[in-house]
């Protein structure tokens, strides 16, 4: 089996430089093949991977193009196979139609695949295609790796994700059976009679956030104070992010290890926020009088 591990990595400046070089390179191959794509289409033609991975080494010889030539060929190669996965998911009905990327998207992306074990971790540093050795904070062992996706988040910081093969070993638990009924006002109640308290993580930070956002606001647009404010903003939202993902992982595991049999209900969570305006409203509030509605009226912010 496979599966993905997270690590932080700490490039120096000119890791990062190429990083997003990289990233600039990927998203350019990725909007010209989708644009190659859909002027085919117009034109009543059909084409796939192999038309635009030719289309990618025709643009390699261009002068105008030459600067692809530094880049990973391997990460460039892969943002056409997503590009090509991206179609395949909307003529199945499981996605919508691709879009084209930009610069500003939350969160940016790379990925390149271990050939001849030029991936690989050595101490405190894993070796890259093109970039090296990059110090990273390892918090596991790893097995194989398959493939490495490079992160770059709004918040400044980067990522390798590490696609690994592992045997999975079985874990005992308790035996237990439980049911789950996911509410409002609490988190969840089990059939067992206990009650798991919504930590409402976005309250907590809330005011904060209004802080950073509203000095963001007064910065001067393209200016270099705008742009460390931004990152400020980012970071906040990155905290109630991952105490929502450490919440929801430390209950799974704990339900999982007490528990043989559990039984959920099946909400359409979705549905219940979109026919729900006081949502929308109660962020509204929050911005504007710096008064706490109730905070039971919002689903979107209950970390289902």
């Amino acid at each position: 089996m496979q599966k993905g591990i997270k690590f932080r990595i700490y490039p120096n400046r000119e890791q990062k430089n190429f990083i997003h070089q990289t990233l600039g390179c990927c998203r350019l191959i990725y909007n010209r093949g989708l644009a190659m794509r859909k002027e085919s289409y117009e034109e009543g033609k059909k084409i796939g991977y192999t038309q635009t991975s030719a289309m990618l080494t025709e643009l390699k010889r261009q002068e105008e193009f030459a600067f692809l030539k530094a880049a990973d060929s391997i990460a460039l190669q892969q943002s056409l196979r997503d590009l090509d996965r991206s179609f395949v998911n909307f003529f199945q009905k499981r996605a919508s139609y691709p879009t084209f990327k930009s610069k500003h998207n939350r969160f940016q992306s790379y990925r390149t695949v271990n050939q001849k074990d030029n991936i690989r971790i050595v101490g405190r540093y894993i070796k890259l295609p093109k970039l090296g050795f990059v110090k990273i904070r390892q918090s596991m062992e790893v097995g194989k790796i398959n493939h490495v996706t490079i992160e770059y988040t709004p918040a400044g910081k980067y990522f390798a994700v590490l696609n690994i093969d592992f045997e999975p070993e079985p874990r005992p638990n308790a035996g237990g059976t439980i049911g789950i009924d996911v509410g409002i006002k609490a988190f969840y109640s089990d059939s067992n009679g206990n009650t798991v308290s919504n930590p409402r993580y976005l309250e907590r930070s809330m005011r904060k956030l209004i802080r950073e956002q509203r000095r963001l606001s007064r910065k001067q647009k393209d200016s270099h104070n705008r742009g460390k404010q931004r990152l400020r903003v980012a970071r906040v939202h990155e905290k109630i992010a991952n105490q929502r993902n450490d919440f929801l992982q430390k209950q799974s595991t704990m339900l999982v290890r007490e528990n043989q049999t559990i039984c959920i209900e099946d909400l359409n969570v979705k549905g219940m926020i979109r026919n729900q305006p006081q949502a929308g409203y109660r962020l509204y509030c929050l911005s504007k009088v710096h008064t706490y509605p109730d905070p039971d009226v919002s689903l979107s912010h209950r970390g289902f």
